[in-house]
């Protein structure tokens, strides 16, 4: 086995290894938004099988996250990162070259199961290769590659759709991922966490409920809500995500133990972060081809247009920290959520066949704002409200719950337009996104209400303290805790 140097020159291989890794993964969450309509245009299918396109990829990896993190305990951190890698690449190259809108949605489903075996261990390695006083720097570095993805995927996607083709915003993976591939394999360390379990049963019914929660609202405009297929979808879905939670309580080492939605601030700021994200992503799946379709940018020109909103928190995310830092992180997230909110609903009141860009600017910045300033202390209100030992637990719940928020939000919003609206013209366009945007904004302002329960600094503190004193130098493994990028 090779030993990673433990000079400058392995953290700095570690850090360029993953922070690309998570960079190219958290691409992918968006990068296929605003190609969408090239997508439709060239493979041909309606709204639903473009949902499919997104969701295929968030929901697999949503529900595979905390699953791929046990596997890479048990069976090597470094070996399941390379298989994650191989898989999350070769699904690119064969998306890419899919004939038709299915086999496309089958392999962006591949690519979830690659990204979510990857991306669990990405913190985990880096985390392991850096000593303790240079650690913060490098978790930073990641998180800027990670929020620079989220950023720029929408341009990104819009510019290689563009000036290449949409087939381009999947081969991009490809050399970078060959690249990747030897580095990780020879200036990685091999790590392991002692007695880890895999959870399977946890694992199948949670990937059960969401697949009949999101096909059931998918379909429910094409097929009637009391269709056979739609109502045993809904039922079916419900009751596995019920057994999911039974088992989150009852089930020995659970993957997702339901005893931590007992405390407030876990259950305020994880409950709030999947309406967030619900809300967000839906809105954004809309947007983006609203902008190509309705107002006639082309796919560059439409991610450009998004940057006011998705490129925002590179901007305000070091200010959003220092009002964390002095104020505390809940009234941060708070403010933060209310703004994003109140960006949709003014993005809601300016949407129109023949809207102007600057009257949507203030909407756009806005938005921008509030995502920023709820990134910002979300992590770190995360890992505040649990024990030390469940804090690789409490990441992967937070990552995992944001993504099938994104998922709901693709199905919601647009079972709405779909309901309201459609793609036959400008005017059916709007028709169908004003009321799905009005009640994204509702959701997030939900958020903003929810994000209410998230216990104040004083409170927080003693809490801390007392669970301190608990673990009373039990201590912790360097690497035991699994943690999820943001």
């Amino acid at each position: 086995m090779n030993q990673q140097s433990t000079g400058r020159a392995g953290t700095a291989w570690a850090l360029v290894i993953t922070s690309v890794a998570g960079f190219m993964a958290a691409l992918d969450n968006l990068v296929v938004t605003t190609a969408l309509p090239s997508i439709r245009e060239s493979l041909g299918g309606e709204m639903e099988e473009l949902e499919w396109t997104v969701n295929a990829y968030t929901l697999t990896f949503a529900v595979l996250l905390m699953f791929g993190a046990a596997l890479g305990d048990r069976f090597g951190r470094r070996r399941l990162f390379l298989t994650g890698l191989t898989v999350f690449t070769g699904a690119s190259a064969a998306a890419a070259l899919s004939p038709g809108i299915n086999e496309l949605i089958a392999f962006r489903a591949v690519q979830g199961v690659g990204a979510a075996i990857m991306m669990p261990l990405t913190l985990t390695l880096l985390t392991a290769a850096v000593e303790p006083a240079r650690r913060g720097m490098a978790l930073g570095i990641f998180s800027a590659a990670t929020g620079l993805a989220v950023a720029s995927g929408p341009l990104i996607g819009g510019s290689l759709t563009e000036h290449i083709s949409w087939q381009w915003i999947f081969w991009l993976n490809v050399p970078i991922g060959l690249l990747l591939l030897p580095l990780a394999r020879f200036r990685l360390a091999e790590s392991y966490a002692p007695g880890a379990r895999l959870d399977v049963p946890g694992t199948l019914l949670v990937s059960g409920g969401l697949f009949g929660l999101v096909y059931g609202l998918v379909n429910a405009n094409a097929d009637g809500w009391t269709s056979p297929t739609v109502l045993t979808s809904l039922v079916v879905g419900i009751a596995l995500i019920g057994a999911f939670v039974r088992h989150g309580f009852r089930g020995r080492k659970p993957m997702l133990p339901m005893r931590l939605f007992r405390d407030r601030g876990f259950f305020g700021i994880n409950i709030a972060g999947l309406l967030m994200y619900l809300g967000m992503f839906g809105a954004i799946f809309l947007l983006s081809q609203y902008f190509q379709g309705v107002l006639g940018y082309s796919p560059a020109e439409a991610g450009l247009r998004m940057l006011p909103w998705t490129g925002m928190p590179m901007i305000v995310a070091p200010v959003a920290g220092m009002l964390s830092d002095r104020f505390g992180g809940r009234p941060v997230v708070v403010t933060g959520l209310a703004l994003q909110a109140a960006g949709l609903a003014l993005f809601a009141m300016t949407i129109a066949p023949d809207a102007s860009y600057a009257s949507q600017l203030p909407a756009l910045i806005i938005g921008g704002i509030g995502m920023a300033l709820y990134f910002a202390p979300a992590a770190s209100l995360v890992m505040s409200s649990v024990r030390p030992g469940d804090q690789g637990i409490a990441s992967g719940a937070n990552n995992a719950l944001r993504e099938v928020g994104g998922a709901l939000g693709v199905a919601v919003l647009t079972t709405v337009f779909a309901s309201q609206g459609g793609l036959e013209s400008a005017r059916s366009f709007t028709d169908g996104t004003v009321p799905a945007v009005w009640i994204g904004s509702g959701v997030v302002a939900l958020a903003a209400l929810v994000a209410l329960m998230i216990p104040g600094r004083r409170a927080a503190g003693t809490r801390e303290t007392a669970a301190e004193t608990a673990e009373g130098g039990a201590g912790t493994h360097a690497e035991e805790p699994v943690s999820v990028p943001a």
